[in-house]
């Protein structure tokens, strides 16, 4: 009979004693500042903020709900207060090449300031400029150079006038220009009397007249250098009094700012652009038709505005960004366009700041999955790191997909350091594909999944749940309380010396633990509170558990919790079905027969089974190959499967119980079908540690339960996942009471004695097998089988060699 005894019920489960803690409930217990157990990540982090060079961003990896984004910004909370504060980015026209627009570089707050001092000084120049012009002084020194103007030209004229009535010329002036006309006694002569003039006296007038024509022509080329002397003087005159007006305002913006040379060159360009548009000043203010801004005709005063792109308050300190939507535009920034009148315009004032704007001077995090997630983004972002700018690109210009005008600002200096939060799979397949990734994230912030489970770390656990209880105003919880939910975090770390870190289901057992507690009209959230909380989640979502467990009740799935039969055994499956995982059995078959050391595993020949399951069915045919089979051939034929199974089938953990069914049938040696088993075996039979082995035992249990546990039920675990025991208190309670059994085995020999009651049998020093023992009985179905397949070996060479005999005396008789 087995030697080995079932667990006792303290090895079941690590209860957490709430009698040991200090406090009464967490209202006592002070905030916790900082994570549990995450030493390493937290200097990692530290690290990655504080190096200020070059390629030193930040990957901050580990499971999502561990709390990687509220470790990060308590960190930068602790670090953004003593840095350099962040400027303000501006945007401003650039008058000699419109579509690129000027980036500006102000301290903060500063910004605001200079879109405040260009909106009120378009204000004083669309009010100053026409009231200049409309002036008494304006108009009295235009007068003057107008009748300057006048006076020159009059005189000119009188002269010619003048000569030619010396000459009995006269000058008249006509709608077409001047002409000359012979006159008598200061009046012109009629054409009748002009032809009664002898022929010499005509040619006198006509040589006369040459001659006047050539002085007034000479006198028409001065007067137009007189007009354009004085079209520019009128210039002159404008600027002078435009600069009366206006140049005392912009030279005042220019002492303002006289500590920042960009915006003092934009300054003169202002004023340049308005002394050149002054004219557009000068007309009256009327609504724009849909032609003149098409045209282009209706004065665009906007040029003149600022485009505050990044504004900050003067005492703001580095700032903390989180994009949580990381497209192309919402990380670089983006040019927009207005419809207007079925055109699609833009100025620099539709230029739009993206999260690298936002950012600059301070810190950018970002979800990795949904950067990668974004066409472009990834690639921009890299970019930009590299080259340390930010640059606004169009990406219908990039792509030649619309042929709309735009604009190509000015790219802007980074200075920030980027922190991505993301899993350890995507973060090791960046290193190996991408070559820039490593250089441009050279810190690695690695996030524990577990820490180890000590009194230490229990009251950190208990100040933890006080912390989040007060920042979510919900009630204390008293030590019974805090006690059950570090039960629940070593379970789901499925280890009882260790503590999941998944503050997300901490928060949300502690949010839910409190409404019960509301709900019963407590002050103080108690361990039935915390236990109600569990037993509701698995609630929610265990519809296809209750479903699997009907159908094994009624028979549809067939599972033998109690009798003996040979060569089948119930294994333990688990299914996750998002974050539920729940396990039930599954029926495993085994039949062996003369062969030639086959094993053929069914699940793997249709394409149900996956390549872990494979490997642990063929380390079972190198186990019989080993032991049984080293100097003589395998001489059998085998065949496993999971009956009743539609689905994929992966994993070793159930290469323990087709190992053991394989064996019985071998030996021909029923099994206990009250025990179920679950392990991973090596090829010298020890039995290996698997996952979810709570689960697998509590999945048993409910159906052993449900049909009723008559003391012989039980499951058979490895000894290396006793210390992951973290049994719920119905299971414990049944192993007390002797109704149900956990027994831990390191070996197959030792399960193959429970499941049979027969002594697994060890060689003596001679090599013999005990009599009767299980490996003794596989060992003589061995060598049967091998006996047998020698003689019918020996039977196929005779037949063979008799064929022979026969084909060669025939071919003789013929000779």
């Amino acid at each position: 009979m087995p030697s080995i005894q079932p667990l006792s019920p303290d090895r079941l489960c690590h209860a957490c004693e709430a009698e040991r803690f200090g406090f009464e409930t967490t209202a006592e217990l002070e905030d916790l500042s900082e994570a549990v157990g995450q030493m390493r990540a937290i200097d990692a982090a530290r690290f990655g903020i504080g190096m200020r060079h070059a390629g030193y961003n930040l990957y901050v990896m580990g499971p999502a709900g561990i709390g990687k984004r509220f470790l990060v910004h308590q960190l930068l909370e602790q670090q953004v207060p003593g840095e350099a504060k962040p400027a303000d980015w501006c945007y401003v026209n650039n008058f000699s090449q419109p579509h690129k627009p000027r980036a500006l570089r102000l301290p903060a707050g500063m910004g605001a300031r200079l879109q405040a001092d260009m909106q009120q000084l378009l204000a004083e120049l669309q009010a100053t400029i026409p009231a200049v012009f409309e002036g008494e002084e304006y108009r009295r020194r235009l007068g003057q150079i107008d009748e300057e103007y006048e006076a020159r030209q009059s005189r000119a004229f009188g002269k010619v006038g003048d000569d030619a009535g010396k000459r009995g010329i006269a000058l008249l002036r006509t709608p077409n220009g001047f002409s000359f006309a012979p006159a008598r006694g200061g009046e012109v002569m009629s054409p009748e009397a002009y032809d009664k003039l002898s022929d010499e006296e005509k040619a006198g007038i006509e040589g006369e007249v040459n001659d006047l024509q050539a002085q007034l022509e000479k006198v028409i080329r001065q007067v137009h250098q007189w007009r354009r002397e004085r079209i520019e003087r009128v210039r002159k005159l404008n600027e002078e009094m435009v600069l009366f007006a206006v140049g005392h305002l912009i030279d005042a913006l220019r002492g303002d700012y006289a500590a920042f040379p960009d915006v003092t060159s934009y300054l003169s360009e202002v004023q340049e652009d308005v002394i050149v548009s002054m004219d557009a000043f000068r007309k009256p203010k009327e609504a724009p038709s849909g032609l003149a801004i098409l045209s282009g005709e209706q004065p665009n005063f906007n040029r003149y505005l600022v485009n505050l792109l990044v504004g900050r308050d003067a005492g703001e300190s580095a700032p903390v960004v989180y994009e949580e939507h990381p497209s192309f535009q919402n990380l670089m920034g983006r040019v927009e366009h207005i419809s207007q009148f079925g055109a699609l315009v833009t100025n620099f004032l539709l230029i739009k700041p993206g999260a690298l704007h936002q950012a600059n001077g301070g810190y950018l995090l970002l979800d990795a999955i949904k950067l990668l997630s974004q066409p472009l983004s990834w690639e921009a972002l890299k970019r930009a790191l590299a080259t340390r700018e930010i640059r606004i690109e169009s990406l219908g210009q990039m792509y030649s997909l619309v042929s709309t005008v735009s604009l190509e600002p000015e790219s802007m200096p980074l200075e920030v350091k980027v922190i991505l939060l993301g899993n350890r799979r995507l973060y090791y397949l960046l290193a190996e594909f991408d070559t820039e990734f490593s250089e441009l994230f050279k810190v690695v912030a690695d996030f524990e999944d577990e820490v180890e489970r000590s009194a230490d770390n229990d009251l950190l656990y208990a100040r933890l749940i006080g912390t989040l209880a007060r920042r979510e105003k919900l009630h204390p919880f008293d030590r019974g309380a805090v006690a059950r939910a570090i039960e629940y975090c070593s379970r789901r770390a499925e280890d009882a010396r260790k503590l999941s870190t998944h503050m997300e289901s901490l928060s949300d057992l502690v949010r839910e633990a409190n409404y019960w507690a509301v709900q019963e009209g407590r002050q103080v959230v108690a361990r039935k509170d915390v236990e109600r909380a569990i037993q509701a989640q698995i609630a929610r979502v265990d519809r296809l558990r209750d479903r699997t467990q009907e159908a094994i009740m009624r028979g549809i799935l067939h599972i033998d919790t109690e009798g003996e039969k040979v060569g089948q055994i119930n294994a333990l499956s688990v299914f996750l079905l998002g974050d539920f995982a729940f396990a039930q059995p599954s029926r495993v078959t085994a039949s062996t027969r003369l062969g030639e050391g086959e094993l053929i595993d069914i699940q793997r020949e249709a394409k149900l089974g996956g390549s872990i399951h494979s490997k642990g069915v063929m380390i079972l045919a190198s186990f019989l190959s080993s032991r049984h089979a080293a100097e003589q051939p395998l001489s059998l034929s085998a065949s496993l499967v999971f009956e009743q199974t539609y689905g994929q089938v992966e994993g070793d953990s159930a290469s323990v119980a087709e190992l053991c069914a394989l064996l019985s049938s071998l030996a021909d040696v029923p099994i206990r079908q009250a025990l179920a088993v679950t392990g991973s075996v090596d090829q010298f039979g020890r039995v290996q540690a698997i996952g979810a082995v709570n689960d697998k035992i509590e999945g048993y249990f409910d159906i052993c339960n449900k049909r009723g546990l008559g003391g012989q039920q039980g499951v058979i675990i490895p000894a290396a996942n006793v210390e992951h025991l973290m049994l719920r208190q119905e299971v414990v309670d049944a192993a007390a009471a002797g109704r149900f059994h956990i027994y831990a085995v390191e070996t197959v020999d030792e399960a193959m004695e429970l499941l049979t009651g027969l002594e697994a049998g060890v060689p003596d020093a001679e090599g013999y097998l005990p009599a009767g023992s299980i490996n003794a009985l596989v060992a003589e179905r061995l060598a049967y089988l091998a006996e047998l397949r020698r003689i019918y070996a020996m039977k196929i060479e005779t037949r063979a060699s008799g064929n022979d005999e026969a084909q060669n005396g025939e071919g003789g008789d013929d000779g």
